[in-house]
């Protein structure tokens, strides 16, 4: 599979201090790619070397095979901290800017605007907007021409949670066009909801990474209830089938082996003669176990 963009051992220090370590990660077409982590984590710095905004101290990275090269960021829709615009302009000539800059056709702009409930606005200036409008504007801008990749920093910035919501529809929207969509957020509910992929950073390095589904199933766990729980954990230990088990009452709180499924109990606790009430995957959330990791 073409790698859309091919990270390998990024670091990036201001200073003595190192907002980027060894960073390495792979993003493939049409994955929409979370970048998690606490504040200072280097979730932005990364989106800003990626984007060509700022030069990293070691590693490299590639867009579609190639190194960086003149007008990379004119062929990727980036969103990457605070948006600029000219405050004394309405929101048609603020975008007419940005699509000369970019070379988009200007013809776009309605679309854009549009899309993002912005259309009635469009002859305001950029100083009364709120800061959510001023957000909606700024991805107006990134989805100006419908560049195939998304880099965007805290989309849902300022948004209040219909303006999130509203925001979590058109990166959905754009994610059915299969474009290439990476993403910083620290609304982990929403990372959850919108993506394929994801990677955790603390202090600059990845702790965690892989598909959102397989991140969440680890170490999911089992819980199970039975008149001989005493005697089905014993079992179950002697076997070597679980990583770690807990008796609370009736119930057990199993830490399956890799590689073994709720469903495998259920045949083991029959196969001795025990005969469960009660069996159950308990799903952690992405927020559950972020929090864990970053601890």
């Amino acid at each position: 599979m073409e790698k859309v963009l091919d990270i390998q051992n990024l670091s990036k220090n201001y200073g003595g201090i190192t907002a980027v370590k060894n960073l390495s990660l792979e993003v493939g077409p049409g994955h929409v790619f979370g970048i998690l982590g606490p504040n200072g984590s280097g979730k932005t710095t990364t989106l800003a070397v990626i984007t060509g905004v700022i030069a990293p101290d070691a590693g490299s990275f590639r867009w579609f095979g190639r190194e960086h090269y003149a007008g990379m960021r004119k062929t990727i829709g980036s969103l990457i901290e605070v948006p600029n615009f000219y405050h004394y302009l309405d929101l048609v000539r603020n975008l007419s800017i940005v699509a000369r800059i970019k070379n988009k056709p200007l013809n776009d702009i309605e679309r854009v605007l549009r899309l993002m409930n912005l259309w009635d606005r469009r002859k305001s200036r950029f100083d009364t907007l709120s800061l959510g409008m001023k957000q909606r504007l700024a991805f107006s801008a990134v989805l100006l021409g419908d560049p195939s990749v998304l880099v965007l920093d805290e989309p849902a910035n300022g948004l209040d949670p219909e303006g999130i919501a509203e925001m979590r529809d058109i990166i959905l929207q754009e994610k059915k066009k299969q474009k290439t969509i990476i993403l910083a957020s620290h609304i982990l509910d929403e990372v959850e909801k919108v993506c394929t992929h994801v990677t955790i950073l603390k202090n600059g390095q990845s702790i965690a990474q892989g598909r959102v589904h397989e991140l969440l199933a680890a170490d999911d766990p089992v819980i199970v209830s039975c008149g001989e729980s005493g005697r089905l954990q014993e079992e179950i230990v002697r076997a070597g089938l679980s990583e770690s088990i807990e008796k609370n009452g009736k119930e057990l709180i199993i830490i399956l082996k890799k590689g073994m499924e709720a469903k495998d109990i259920n045949e083991f606790a029959f196969s001795k003669g025990i005969v469960l009430d009660h069996l159950e995957t308990r799903k952690k959330s992405l927020e559950s176990q972020f929090l864990e990791l970053v601890k």
